[in-house]
């Protein structure tokens, strides 16, 4: 009970008020992957791929805050490579930064070569356009939990000495992602250039888990931010192509 006290300490509250918000920011990546590749999924089964990407997600990382001593063990150098340290989370955050990199890649050339050609009149009458598995999705989701997991522990770590306010912070960031999930998967979805935006964001959070990997540390406030911009860019983009097809009296696209 001793323990559980400190959440309702003013300073303990503080606390977990700020790495709420820190664990609802650094899972928006995983969001936009969970969203990304649940739209893959077979029709009607997105919304169950997201929730259990992100109970997978909860469940990693309240596991690694139990496991603290192991967890620390994986900063210690397991090997040298020209001149360069390795340690066990380096090497998850470079196998996850060239899957995310590969992965991101693939959709983005999938978007650009084949996403009009998909989305034209013309082909209405198609084949349906490939659905991936559902245990092949949710395998490469957790695969990407694991490293996103360790990201957010790690930070948590850093910034609170104290378990309970630890996991209180991860549960309550969670909700909030789960309650927003299907709103930010259908926003993307549904408008192309937003989808190719969220997997350029990804491609350079795959670049960053690469460099951090090799002892680069880059701030993520510096990608986020770019994001932000470019998101805010794109959003006046939408509406002026609106108000012009409008007045064009053409059928409305994005």
């Amino acid at each position: 009970m001793s323990h559980l006290s400190v959440l309702f300490r003013p300073e303990g509250l503080v606390s977990l008020i700020s790495l709420t918000v820190m664990e609802i920011v650094l899972g928006i990546d995983n969001i936009i992957f969970i969203a990304i590749l649940s739209d893959k999924v077979a029709h009607g089964q997105g919304p169950r791929v997201r929730r259990l990407g992100l109970a997978l997600a909860l469940i990693l990382r309240i596991g690694l805050l139990l496991t603290l001593s192991w967890l620390m063990g994986l900063t210690a150098p397991l090997f040298g490579l020209l001149g360069q340290q390795f340690s066990g989370r380096d090497l998850v955050l470079l196998a996850g930064g060239l899957f995310l990199i590969a992965k991101s890649t693939h959709e983005l050339y999938e978007r650009v070569e084949h996403g009009d050609e998909a989305d034209s009149p013309a082909n209405a009458g198609a084949a349906a356009p490939k659905t991936a598995g559902f245990g092949a999705t949710l395998a490469q989701i957790l695969a990407l939990d694991i490293v996103f997991s360790l990201d957010s522990v790690i930070t948590a770590v850093g910034m609170v000495p104290h378990i309970p306010i630890m996991i209180t912070a991860m549960i309550l960031a969670v909700i909030v992602m789960l309650i927003f999930a299907d709103a930010v998967s259908g926003f993307i979805n549904r408008h192309p250039s937003m989808k190719v935006l969220a997997l350029s964001f990804l491609l350079l959070i795959g670049v960053l888990l690469v460099a951090d990997s090799f002892d680069r540390h880059i701030n993520k406030g510096y990608v986020y931010f770019a994001m932000a911009f470019s998101f805010v860019v794109e959003m006046i983009n939408m509406r002026v192509r609106k108000r012009s097809r409008r007045r064009s009296g053409s059928p409305q696209k994005t």
